[in-house]
């Protein structure tokens, strides 16, 4: 299966699961979710790029994006706490955006990468949400972001040291 091939989302009222094929080793792939610099290119959907972003990717590390709409220039924040950072394996953190009401409610983000040969499986959960109209709307918007990764990892980069 190559990058992008079948949008596998699967979600129910309190959780979202999707998995992504990356064209791209799981160290670079990695890299992207971990280095702010890379991370201001793709995290985000589309109608919603990141354009304030702070990482302190350690147990105990903060983080705090700011998602600013292209047609209006509105911005959302979102933010959390890293609860644990396995290299090159999994990321956990806390999710929360910083508004009252249903989607003000936080939860718990888990990454995972996995080598497929040359390419990375990366699963992500998210749980739990309030409602399936709040896991259904992050799951797009997280393919979203993903399409972007994608994008990114197209172009050749070298892993950091």
């Amino acid at each position: 299966m190559r990058d992008g091939a079948c949008r596998n989302i699967a979600h129910t009222e309190r959780d979202l699961r999707i998995e992504r094929l990356f064209d791209a080793p799981r160290a670079l792939v990695y890299e992207a979710w971990t280095n702010p610099a890379l991370l201001s290119q793709w995290w985000g959907p589309a109608h919603y790029p990141a354009t304030h972003l702070d990482m302190d990717v350690r147990p105990g590390g903060r983080w705090r994006n700011g998602l600013t709409a292209v047609e209006t220039g509105e911005t959302l924040w979102q933010n959390g706490v890293f609860t644990e950072v396995v290299p090159l394996e999994k990321l956990v953190f806390t999710f929360v955006w910083e508004e009252a009401g249903e989607r003000g409610e936080a939860n718990t983000v888990v990454i995972t990468f996995q080598d497929r040969g040359h390419q990375t499986l990366v699963t992500l959960t998210q749980r739990p949400f309030a409602s399936a109209h709040e896991a259904e709307g992050h799951g797009d918007g997280w393919w979203s972001s993903f399409d972007r990764l994608h994008t990114l990892l197209s172009f050749p980069m070298e892993i950091s040291a």
